[in-house]
């Protein structure tokens, strides 16, 4: 493919409005259209966003013979419907993250994505983050010996809203699902996403989903990931690497721009930016470059990976005592769900 990467945007709430600011800074790429199940809504994204094309429902969209990639930003339960719509009408898909609901629902749409044979990637943008390719770069080079503990967090305060996607058990609400993959990614990205022995306690509020979690998880090695999360919480979001030989910081790492690390003597501090964007680009970058290369999955972000990843965050929730609604009976789309 030697033509401009040619997007379209499933869901448009205020994710979506931040990965199509972030693709006006990817070369290679432009929006060309967007689905939602309200036409006026798609023809206002698409106004605000060059004038991309606007779909009035997602099935018209994923048909679009102009699109050759779309990311999805519908809420966690609508994930696996919605990739697989657009797997099955041959469109390379980009999920939000986390992927869907449970591994039960991921493994279909991986299975799916290799049946068709279509590149299909969880949206961990943090991973392509330039800060965080320094933080990798440093851990091949030994640059703090063996890595031997990580600590990270996420939450934030988030107002009483027992309707919002943060509260509503409905919309698979929570800490865990929306923030605490996070650490959870992070620990993987130094560790491997198979940890040995899985441990966590959570607070369920009012509405039933977890308020906040903490978590440990326990590597083959003897290596230990201690992580937290919340959304009626404010925390530091800080990554912390210890190894044998130094250590390495990453202040709000899942947006990271800044990474530190410190090993005897040495002392690196280095403040990456997201390059002209808002750091959503750098995804969009790596499904581009994976689609020129003819792959149907990024090699950063696996979907190997990504299904460890959702068999944490069930066992996770097993031990907390949370299970959603949409997990005792078919799936069915709420209706008037927000687009996230």
């Amino acid at each position: 493919m030697s033509a401009p990467i040619r997007w379209g945007i499933l869901g448009l709430g205020a994710i979506a409005r931040k990965f199509a600011l972030g693709l006006k800074a990817v070369p290679d790429a432009r929006l060309a259209a967007v689905g939602s199940r309200s036409l006026d809504k798609a023809q206002a994204f698409a106004a605000e966003f060059g004038g991309a094309r606007a779909h009035g429902s997602y099935e018209a969209l994923a048909a679009d013979p102009e699109v050759d990639a779309i990311y999805i930003g519908t809420p966690h339960p609508m994930h696996r419907a919605d990739a697989i719509l657009c797997l099955r009408a041959k469109k390379a898909v980009l999920c939000e993250k986390p992927f869907t609901v449970n591994a039960a629902e991921l493994a279909e749409v991986v299975a799916v994505a290799r049946a068709e044979r279509v590149f299909l990637m969880e949206a961990m943008w943090t991973r392509f983050l330039p800060a965080m390719e320094r933080v990798r770069e440093w851990l091949a080079a030994g640059a703090i010996g063996e890595p031997r503990m990580v600590t990270a967090d996420f939450g934030f305060r988030a107002e009483w809203n027992p309707g919002s996607r943060l509260l509503d058990p409905a919309l698979a609400g929570g800490g865990l699902l929306d923030v605490g993959i996070y650490p959870i990614a992070a620990a993987a990205m130094v560790f491997g996403p198979n940890p040995a022995r899985i441990t966590g306690l959570a607070h369920l509020g009012a509405t039933g989903v977890d308020e906040q979690a903490a978590m440990v998880l326990a590597y083959p090695q003897g290596q230990l990931a201690v992580l937290s999360c919340g959304v009626r919480t404010e925390t530091t979001h800080g990554l912390r690497i210890d190894g044998t030989a130094g250590r390495i910081t990453v202040p709000n790492f899942w947006r990271a721009d800044r990474a530190i690390l410190t090993a005897g003597d040495r002392t690196e501090d280095v403040q990456l930016g997201h390059q002209g964007g808002n750091g959503y680009n750098f995804e969009a970058a790596e499904v581009g470059r994976c689609l020129r290369a003819g792959r149907t999955e990024s090699a950063v972000v696996t979907l190997d990976e990504s299904l460890a990843l959702m068999r944490i965050l069930d066992e996770l929730r097993r031990q907390f005592g949370l299970r959603y609604p949409m997990e005792n009976r078919p799936e069915v789309r709420k209706s008037g769900s927000p687009e996230v």
